[in-house]
């Protein structure tokens, strides 16, 4: 296993017609550029192997590589290459009873191509519903502050990270943001489920002081991913619902990291027990990368209103390639891996028993907390323990510089809150072997150690 990368034969200057994402312009950087993927590992053009710690994007679930996807994308290309869903096809009708399935309620889903249009399609969905059930005036939606909801400007507005929005606000009207709940800077202090359900309780408060006939939906991700790993007890999910259910407020789960198995259950909302949201948004795992598809699943209870008669009464919203009948097939297959090698348990248990190795640097100085569940893991790092300030960008960029260095990418919550991208996070391929999450560990703790 080859761990230590030659990074000064990779390079690709940013003067080239490319656009990165989330790069700051430096005519000198050196980029990766991939070349072939196997498993959890990538290969770039000058033969330097990486091992993906954040899964892409937080979307290779099931790595590189997978034949039986390839095959099903393919098929259906030679088969149906495109049909819109003005009209029906067999994958996406089978990949919406699926969906309703796994969700373990009834559920009508529209398809989209990516989260953030997931979580778009929610929001329309959200204020005509209340529109043709006799409350115009619910129009306002809640998130929680460092949440992550999408880049496309509604889906920007619900993402409360000041740093993702500065030169792009105003954002859309109508969208508020609420204390997340996030024990380890709490601001009411005590244990961490007391601390959380405090939190909910600001919820609460927001919505009677806002008014709950104009407070529309809620929309959470079960555990904050991109703003820091922030991971709440489950009695703060169930007691958020609670709440949406007392004022007739949707409670809208946007799962597009946390679901497929990521968390060691099918989706995050699962390990709260008994709750049903009212929506849930999805992409990234729904096919582990390997086509673009995005879905909100809404409830059939809700779905009920847009059947109404009257020209403006059916859901007037569409999207070209929204459940392409190549994606849906690959969704179908991932799916039906997921089951079939039981990635979900797998998931739990090389969580608690490999990646969770990772929390014995809890007693290194600059850790301050390790937070996991399943193959989502995040280290906040800090100058002190005592003082909790967040460490620098410059040294977490030294962090994440040294792993790469060794053969392994890791990420951070970047661009999110002024002061505090002081997050590591680790999210590596849910199929990542032993020996896969041996090296990520022992890289990391490595590093670290050596700071």
């Amino acid at each position: 296993m080859k761990t230590e990368a030659n990074i000064g034969n990779v390079v690709e200057k940013t003067t080239s017609r490319l656009w990165n994402a989330m790069h700051r312009f430096n005519p000198d950087a050196e980029q990766v550029v991939a070349s072939s993927g196997e498993g959890s590992w990538f290969t770039d053009e000058s033969g330097n192997r990486f091992l993906d710690g954040v899964s892409g994007l937080w979307c290779l679930n099931l790595g590189h590589g997978q034949q039986e996807i390839i095959d099903a994308a393919a098929e259906q290309m030679k088969k149906l290459s495109y049909s819109p869903l003005t009209m029906n096809h067999e994958p996406a009708v089978k990949l919406a009873g699926k969906i309703s399935e796994l969700l373990g309620a009834n559920y009508q889903t529209f398809f989209s191509n990516s989260g953030s249009e997931a979580n778009e399609t929610a929001f329309k969905i959200v204020r005509q519903y209340h529109n043709q059930t006799g409350n115009p005036g619910k129009f306002k939606f809640i998130s929680r502050y460092r949440a992550y909801h999408g880049s496309t400007l509604g889906a920007l507005s619900a993402t409360a990270q000041a740093n993702r929005r500065v030169k792009y606000d105003p954002g859309v009207p109508g969208f508020l943001h609420v204390y997340p709940p996030y024990s380890y800077r709490s601001i009411f202090g005590g244990e961490p489920e007391e601390s959380d359900l405090k939190a909910a309780q600001l919820l609460e408060e927001m919505i009677n002081w806002e008014g709950e006939e104009t407070v529309a939906a809620f929309i959470m991700e079960p555990f904050i991913s991109g703003g820091g790993v922030i991971i709440p007890s489950p009695k703060y999910i169930q007691r958020v619902e609670e709440i949406c259910k007392k004022y007739n407020v949707l409670l809208i789960m946007d799962e597009v990291v946390s679901g497929y198995g990521r968390t060691g259950e099918m989706f995050g909302f699962k390990h709260a027990e008994g709750v049903q949201p009212d929506i849930v948004t999805m992409a990234k795992g729904l096919t582990s990368g390997y086509l673009p598809l995005g879905a909100t699943a809404v409830k059939s209870e809700i779905y009920e209103a847009f059947k109404e008669a009257g020209k403006d009464n059916h859901f007037r919203h569409v999207s070209t390639y929204g459940g392409h009948p190549a994606a849906c097939a690959v969704a179908l297959k991932n799916i039906e891996i997921i089951e079939r090698e039981n990635i979900v348990d797998r998931v739990r248990e090389l969580g608690k028993s490999k990646l969770g190795k990772l929390h014995q640097l809890i007693d290194h100085e600059n850790v301050g907390e390790v937070r996991q569940v399943g193959f989502l893991l995040g280290l906040e790092m800090v100058t002190t323990k005592q003082s909790k300030v967040p460490l620098d960008d410059a040294k977490m960029a030294e962090i994440i510089g040294a792993c790469k260095k060794k053969g392994l990418i890791i990420g951070k919550n970047g661009d999110t809150v002024p002061g505090q991208n002081n997050v590591i996070i680790v999210a590596p391929p849910l199929t990542s072997t032993e020996d896969d999450l041996d090296f990520l560990v022992e890289t990391v703790d490595s590093v670290i150690r050596s700071l």
